[in-house]
């Protein structure tokens, strides 16, 4: 199947689906890299998934994309362009619904699954929007409350699910950030399931079927 033109680049995997509502899963790159990265992971996702992998909307040089700008500057150390994030962020909710349309998704079944600045970008989707996601994969990430909806603790998240996971010497995010994801999401009752793996900032083999383990037990 030959992806129809949408307004971001995307690589897609057809669902095994054959009539009906088909489910999907977006999958968020981190900062640097690019669409091709995690649709690494599609041959090993369940076949009844439509697999779509986002290659976000900033160039950056001399290669690679990013969801946001972050600069790395000598007095005031590393920072993040959080207004050009949220507009990332209205840029994929824009996309999930043309996918929608396009494909005949099912609503109702809609996971996203980020790495790094992908998973930041998920939680604020998904934390902002409730409604329109089912299931978040965050991978080696964090919640960034400063790009989330003003009033979104005042939404409905009670049906969705989110597994998050780190590793614990990640040298690009501190786990530190990510541990704090449990008390965040406990907050909003959110069920969720937090795990850490003994790696970098980086997936590995068991980290992988442990989120493909939760994912298939919620599709």
């Amino acid at each position: 199947m030959s992806p129809t033109p949408l307004s971001l680049e995307y690589l897609l995997r057809p669902s095994s689906n054959i009539s009906g509502k088909v489910p999907v899963i977006f999958m968020f790159h981190g900062y640097g890299s690019n669409e091709e990265d995690l649709f690494s992971f599609a041959s090993e996702l369940p076949s009844e998934l439509l697999v779509i992998s986002v290659r976000a909307p900033y160039d950056l040089d001399p290669f690679g994309h990013a969801w946001y700008a972050i600069n790395f500057d000598a007095e005031y150390g590393k920072w993040s362009d959080d207004e050009q994030a949220q507009i990332s962020r209205e840029k994929i909710v824009a996309f999930i619904e043309e996918a929608c349309d396009t494909y005949n998704l099912d609503r109702e079944n809609i996971t996203l699954l980020g790495f790094s600045q992908g998973t930041i970008l998920s939680y604020s989707v998904a934390l902002s929007y409730p409604e329109k996601i089912k299931n978040v994969v965050a991978l080696s990430g964090y919640i960034n409350e400063n790009i989330l909806t003003e009033g979104y603790t005042d939404k409905d998240h009670s049906h969705l699910g989110i597994y998050a996971s780190h590793g614990q010497v990640d040298q690009v995010i501190p786990v530190e950030w990510a541990q704090k994801t449990p008390d965040f999401l406990n907050r909003l009752n959110i069920e969720h399931t937090y795990q850490e793996f003994p790696i970098g900032h980086g997936v590995s083999q068991q980290n992988f079927y442990a989120f493909r383990d939760w994912l298939v037990k919620r599709l």
